[in-house]
């Protein structure tokens, strides 16, 4: 076969029906709704949604071979609107065309408005497929005229299945290049791929090329082999995209519901994706919003070990930083301070404000005595306790209550022990008058 002819092993082995799809089985398996479509003949426009290499395509060549319409394939951002035109032409003329939209969240404006009359007329069914949040990314005319189905990464004895189907099948696989794997080869270079089947499809080819053949004429590859070709493990990591955010999401919660374990795992994934500063980034705010008040110490630990691992960098970063997950996941929580002030936003930005009582007013500015202002004003420092009973919030907000202590950790116990000393004496204070 010639280089003009060669098409890659990822590209020959797409599934040309449903049933060859490997994995997806919340969308393709039987009874699911693109199986139910293409059953009943009644394809609907969609946007396959998922990260790299985990069957975008693949779903859209099956349906178009399970259904016999003619499938065509463009890119939103490199083809040029003239081929989208010839697309419709050959669907005036021929009959229904299903359209794979690969990068559709890069769709431009003159591409969408010419696509859109010929969506709602039915002559294009399109599955746009994409990595991006549908959701946020994709324009709201076209979402309206589609179904949106997320796609997961593939398991790993899903991508099993498909390099041994490529392994065995003659016409369109590696059988006929007589490729022998090792199952410890195959259960590795599986699980490196992270679900994306194209790369696993990519490496496995590299591997059958660069072996030359034995004695038996096999091209025998081993887990050494596997090894040296994924020199390092290039996960799918798009700093942009929703693993980006769904790592650090899945973080911070994992910290706040204590699971220690899954905090360092999702802290090593953004290691190794080499997002130290926002790992750095996100310790600080979980330290303070999650654990806060409950756990003081541990709160200025995290800001200690992030400057610590900002002057050393990787590998040792992980030291200093794996001490502070630790502490945090196991730590007692509060939000008490988070939510104190957001209520307190809130009130402003409501609208809540009242005028400042003229004793606490500044007494240091020109003119200020003759205004009254500062005048009154009791200091707190000169009385037993260090406490008076003062007014301190505005007339219009008085006893509004914004912070509520929890009774997770020692310190915010104490706090909360004061706030009530402090309620009990005005409350005493207040009653000798009347």
């Amino acid at each position: 076969m010639s280089m003009e002819e060669y098409e890659p092993l990822a590209y020959r082995m797409r599934p040309r029906t449903l049933e060859e799809v490997v994995g997806q089985r919340h969308l393709v398996g039987e009874g699911r709704v693109i199986e139910q479509m293409v059953a009943a003949k009644k394809l609907h426009s969609m946007i396959l949604y998922g990260p790299p290499g985990v069957g975008k395509t693949s779903i859209g060549s099956a349906i178009a071979g399970s259904t016999k319409h003619a499938f065509r394939q463009m890119n939103a951002a490199t083809d040029t609107k003239k081929y989208l035109q010839a697309i419709v032409e050959e669907a005036r003329f021929s009959g229904t065309v299903i359209l794979l939209l690969d990068e559709i969240h890069r769709l431009d404006k003159t591409k969408q408005d010419f696509l859109l009359p010929h969506l709602e007329s039915g002559r294009i069914i399109l599955i746009g497929a994409t990595t991006e949040n549908p959701y946020f990314s994709i324009h709201p005319a076209i979402r309206s005229r589609t179904q949106i189905f997320e796609l997961y990464p593939l398991r790993e004895e899903d991508v099993i299945q498909a390099l041994n189907n490529a392994l065995k099948d003659e016409g369109r696989g590696l059988k006929n290049d007589s490729v022998q794997v090792l199952p410890e080869a195959l259960k590795y270079l599986a699980r490196m791929a992270h679900g994306d089947l194209r790369s696993a499809f990519n490496i496995l080819e590299i591997a059958a090329f660069s072996t030359s053949l034995n004695k038996e004429g096999e091209r025998f590859i081993s887990l050494d082999v596997i090894k040296k070709l994924i020199q390092k493990n290039a996960f799918a990591h798009d700093k942009d995209g929703d693993t980006h955010y769904d790592m650090i999401s899945a973080l911070q919660k994992s910290i706040r519901g204590s699971d220690v374990d899954a905090s360092l795992y999702y802290a090593a994934w953004l290691m190794e994706a080499g997002e130290l500063s926002v790992l750095m980034r996100r310790l600080l705010v979980i330290a303070y919003e999650d654990v806060g008040l409950a756990n003081p110490s541990a709160v200025q630990r995290a800001v200690l070990a992030v400057q610590v691992a900002e002057k050393l960098g990787l590998p040792e970063a992980r030291i200093p930083l794996s001490n502070v997950i630790i502490e945090l996941a196991l730590s007692p929580k509060s939000n008490s301070a988070y939510l104190g002030i957001d209520k307190a936003l809130s009130d402003i930005r409501k609208g809540r404000v009242g005028r400042i009582p003229d004793y606490l007013r500044d007494k240091h500015c020109q003119g200020a005595a003759s205004l009254d202002r500062g005048v009154g004003y009791q200091y707190p420092h000169d009385e037993p306790n260090s406490w008076i009973n003062q007014e301190y919030l505005p007339e219009t907000l008085r006893g509004v209550t914004y912070y509520e202590p929890k009774q997770t950790g020692k310190y915010e116990q104490a706090l909360a022990a004061r706030k009530d000393q402090l309620k009990q004496w005005k409350e005493q204070d207040e009653n000798s008058f009347r």
